[in-house]
């Protein structure tokens, strides 16, 4: 288990007994190190101790590639009531910040992921995490498994074949199970809807995540002039 190691404006993801150098000086992080703990550099710099929280999760896990951002998480756990006891069957794992999370939540989670080198960083991060015990990363494209899945209390997907799975969401989920399918691209987003649709499936809905922070000074207050913060599009339906 990793935590972090802050000062000021700094912090870095270090797990007991390393050894980290920067200008302010060599870091030797103890075997019994706990959250709360100040540790100080050789030069008398002191880093004070923090849990791993799930937004350090999307700021320091290894990435490769665009992770789901904390908002979208936070809307397919809000949306699926995923929690401790329920069995998830994941597709898309990439970085893994929604199966890390889901794993946090207490959920026993089955993650596919295609591409080998990605895989392996994933497991990585479930171990950093600290739920590489209940988060399974597996290598390979979901779609050839799915004759052998079932019984889940949900499913997610973040895949391109993400309608192909949705097809087959009446056998993977148990009575009641929720799906959630983020896509980037709206094209997609309506093909798993139709796949949905065609399979009976219950409380179909889309949402176009959109977020804007908050401009706050002297002259008032104002969403930001920045971008609208659009992320992708998250469809969420049940297993009558």
């Amino acid at each position: 288990m990793a935590y972090l190691f802050v000062h000021e404006d700094r912090e870095y993801l270090l797990e007991p007994g390393e050894r980290f150098e920067s200008d302010l000086g060599i870091l030797e992080v103890p075997e019994d190190v706990t959250p709360g703990d100040v540790v100080e550099t050789h030069l008398g710099t002191g880093f004070t101790v923090r849990a791993l929280r799930g937004p350090d999760l999307f700021t320091h896990l290894e990435r490769t590639g665009a992770p789901m951002m904390p908002r979208d998480v936070g809307l397919v756990l809000g949306k699926t009531g995923i929690s401790a006891g329920d069995r998830v069957l994941d597709a898309g794992t990439g970085t893994g910040i929604l199966a890390a999370y889901m794993g946090r939540a207490g959920a026993e989670v089955v993650t596919y992921e295609r591409d080998p080198d990605f895989a392996a960083v994933a497991r990585e991060n479930m171990a950093v995490a600290g739920v590489a015990d209940t988060v399974a990363v597996r290598t390979g494209d979901v779609t050839d498994d799915l004759a052998d899945l079932a019984g889940f209390d949900a499913l997610t997907l973040d895949t391109e074949d993400a309608p192909t799975v949705v097809e087959r969401a009446p056998t993977l989920l148990s009575r009641g199970g929720s799906l959630a399918v983020y896509s980037p691209f709206v094209e997609n987003t309506r093909e798993a809807v139709a796949a949905a649709r065609e399979v009976g499936l219950d409380g179909i809905e889309t949402l176009d995540t959109i977020q804007r922070e908050m401009d706050f000074d002297d002259r008032g207050s104002r969403p930001s002039t920045g971008g609208v913060g659009h992320t992708g599009y998250l469809t969420f339906a049940r297993r009558p």
